[in-house]
């Protein structure tokens, strides 16, 4: 059927059809969705020449008109359609701005989809740099940090005993073996969003071109091995060598020679993968498939970085035959300087010496660590590298040992800084000292002491060596007339750290014999199995609450209760003495039916202060009543065989003072009547079994 037939048919004009369509892989399409494509009116209105002819005329006398019109209107259709599907090109007679098509990709080897995933893309990028044949690289498994005999050297100088697994057991490192990360890692993949402009590119690129103005573009383009990416209707632009900085220029001119009035943005998309090897003394040597961003320090920390035994001042890249940079890691550890870091190139090898010479340094610096050293590097390159010495470091001296002289001397004091120019061998140990560790002579030291209460001036003192309590007194001006010298709280911070070493002993024994009484104690009954159960656990609340409890360091003075002046004790840093005001009241507590503190009214003994408080209750332990004085003294029913607070000998012996606490304890192991007649009567049971069968066995 021709175009005429149809035209006849239809009444449709044929210069908005056009059956033939340019099938060009890149061509174009209108700005406007669905909007059909118009070609000028040809003059002459004759069928096309390259449709076959029909018969028009004949087909109507034939009665078929009616069919005739049904295959036109199908025809048209299919023309439409056809239109739709190929997108033909349009002269300079289509008005608005011109909209290049991506390319579909299938139909070129050199595109990628613009809605590939990223993931795919990655794959893909890093499986174009793999050979055929070869599988791609697998991130390695992570390996335990093996420290060298060195560094287990050093840890003994150090003081650790007991070393566990892993890097982070170790108290002193190597220099740099924080920074080496885990092969498999994802945060140590390679990112990095700045792309530089001296950035080559290469095949397996992907550029990402978008041109607005009289023509419309948004494609995404890859270079082919040739080096060249194909844009619509402009075709093919080599591209292979250009640096980033010059590509945008590069596309500009090449587009230029198609179209007029339009600009132009040109990006990197997704990057090609770059195969390298990382060979040498490294954690897992291998070949590694890395972005093409990614410098020499990226692949050797996918690698695993340097081994115990690997160099971290002499890593190699070679590219073919020749060695193309030198990079000593120490420059990016301890300056952040990575000058001499560079872009991977496919095939670089990066290569990992054996390490150097190695020495260490410990004590008072503010890095202690494992360094590689070069020859002629001195005490100060090794101090620098170790941060330098800390706050509270000995700045006069060092202390080296070297392996050398094991079998001599072993270990010299360097005086410094006269020793700082000397150059160091491997195997030799640094030590810094600490300028306040060690423990001073109390004799030769001025003392801080604090002195409160009822004095003239209270407050904190600086007084020379030597000074006694006296002299703190004078100091704040004397004693005020209400002033109790008795009852003198006088504390010290070493008496403090002593009394609680002990008294974690205590509880600690305390523990054990508890602990040890529960497990061995026989029982017979379930009521008796119950009974236990309870009381190991009131004894685990009785040691939790004894831990909460804190020695406050407190000295008994030996001051009589009419005595106004306190005895002459030299004094330390950090003392404090407390000058209570005389006190007015006896306090009465424990197992006693009024418990409180009552009015000190003259001389009065301990009993008349236990029946102005009720007296001790029936539950109450009368054998182990004691007395804390205002001084810190105890005096205790149990002392003298328990003869003071025994009711023949009465309580009126024992006079009460100001301040004094009396306390009636508890009587723990208490049993009813009826448990104590259970318990006989098994006695008696048990005898009379015995009894029995001995008479039977005589008889």
């Amino acid at each position: 059927m021709t175009a005429a037939v149809i035209s006849r048919t239809a009444r449709i004009p044929l210069h908005i059809v056009q059956l033939h369509a340019p099938q060009h892989p890149h061509s174009i399409e209108p700005r406007a969705a669905h909007r059909p494509w118009i070609a000028p009116a040809p003059t002459p209105m004759r069928p096309s020449p390259r449709l076959p002819s029909i018969d028009c005329h004949r087909a109507l006398r034939a009665g078929s008109l009616r069919k005739t019109v049904g295959a036109a209107l199908l025809a048209l259709t299919g023309a439409v359609q056809v239109c739709a599907q190929t997108q033909p090109a349009t002269d300079s007679s289509t008005t608005g701005p011109i909209r290049l098509r991506q390319p579909l990709t299938g139909g070129s080897n050199n595109s990628v989809s613009s809605n590939m995933d990223a993931a795919l893309l990655l794959q893909q990028a890093a499986g174009a740099s793999t050979p055929a044949g070869a599988a791609p690289t697998q991130p390695a498994a992570q390996v335990p940090y093996k420290p060298s005999e060195f560094e287990l050297f050093v840890q003994r100088r150090a003081g650790v005993v007991e070393l566990g697994e892993g890097a982070d057991a170790l108290v002193v490192r190597r220099l740099g073996a924080e920074l080496l990360t885990r092969a498999d890692d994802p945060d140590s993949a390679d990112y990095n969003p700045q792309i530089p402009p001296d950035y080559l590119i290469k095949s397996g690129d992907e550029i990402v071109v978008t041109l607005w103005g009289s023509v419309d573009a948004d494609v995404r383009l890859v270079v082919d091995r040739s080096g060249r990416v194909s844009i619509p209707r402009v075709g093919p632009v080599l591209v292979a060598g250009v640096r980033y900085a010059d590509l945008t220029d590069v596309i500009r001119r090449r587009v230029g020679q198609v179209f007029r009035n339009f600009e132009l943005s040109v990006s990197l998309g997704q990057l090609r993968g770059v195969r390298v090897y990382v060979t040498g003394f490294v954690a897992h040597p291998g070949a590694y498939s890395v972005s093409s961003l990614s410098s020499v320090l990226n692949a050797l920390l996918r690698a695993g970085g340097p081994s115990a035994a690997g160099s971290m001042r002499n890593v190699t890249v070679q590219r073919g035959r020749q060695t193309v940079a030198r990079l000593d890691l120490y420059d990016f550890l301890l300056k952040g300087d990575r000058g001499a870091d560079m872009l991977v190139q496919p095939e670089d090898v990066i290569h990992v010496g054996p390490v150097g010479a190695q020495v260490g340094v410990i004590g008072s610096v503010n890095r202690p660590a494992i360094l590689e050293i070069k020859p002629g590097e001195t005490v100060d390159d090794a101090l620098r590298m170790a941060g330098g010495f800390t706050t509270v470091a000995d700045r006069s001296r060092l202390a080296v040992e070297r392996l050398e002289q094991r079998s001599g001397e072993r270990i010299a004091e360097l005086p410094l800084p006269i020793s700082t120019r000397l150059p160091l061998s491997g195997g030799d140990v640094l030590r810094a000292f600490s300028a306040v560790e060690s423990t001073l002579s109390v004799q030769k030291q001025n003392k801080r002491v604090i002195v409160e209460g009822e004095v003239l001036r209270p407050g904190e003192y600086v007084l020379p060596p030597g000074s006694s309590i006296g002299d703190a007194l004078r100091a704040a001006g004397g004693l005020s007339p209400s002033a109790y010298v008795f009852g003198t709280q006088f504390t010290r911070q070493s008496v403090q750290r002593t009394q609680q070493e002990n008294y974690d002993r205590a509880l600690r024994d305390l523990e054990t014999d508890l602990s040890r009484n529960n497990a061995t104690q026989r029982t017979t009954s379930t009521q008796e199995v119950e009974a236990q159960s309870a009381r190991a656990a009131a004894t685990s609340q009785l040691i939790t609450r004894l831990r909460t409890v804190k020695p406050n360091g407190r000295i008994v003075l030996q001051v009589q209760p009419e005595n106004s002046t306190l005895p002459d004790m030299p004094l330390e840093d950090g003392d404090r003495i407390t000058i209570p005001t005389r006190g007015s009241t006896v306090g009465v507590f424990g197992s006693v039916f009024n418990a409180g503190s009552f009015v000190w009214s003259g001389p009065r003994s301990i009993d008349d202060y236990l029946r102005q408080a009720g007296g001790p209750t029936r539950g109450a332990d009368r054998g182990s009543v004691f007395v804390i004085r205002a001084n810190g003294s105890v005096v205790s029913a149990l002392q003298d065989g328990g003869s003071w607070f025994s009711r023949s000998h009465g309580m009126n012996n024992i006079a009460a003072l100001p301040g004094d606490t009396i306390f009636v304890p508890e009587e723990m192991n208490k049993t009813t009547f009826t448990q104590s007649a259970r318990d006989w009567t098994q006695i008696l049971y048990q005898l009379g079994l015995g009894a029995a069968a001995i008479k039977v066995l005589r008889d």
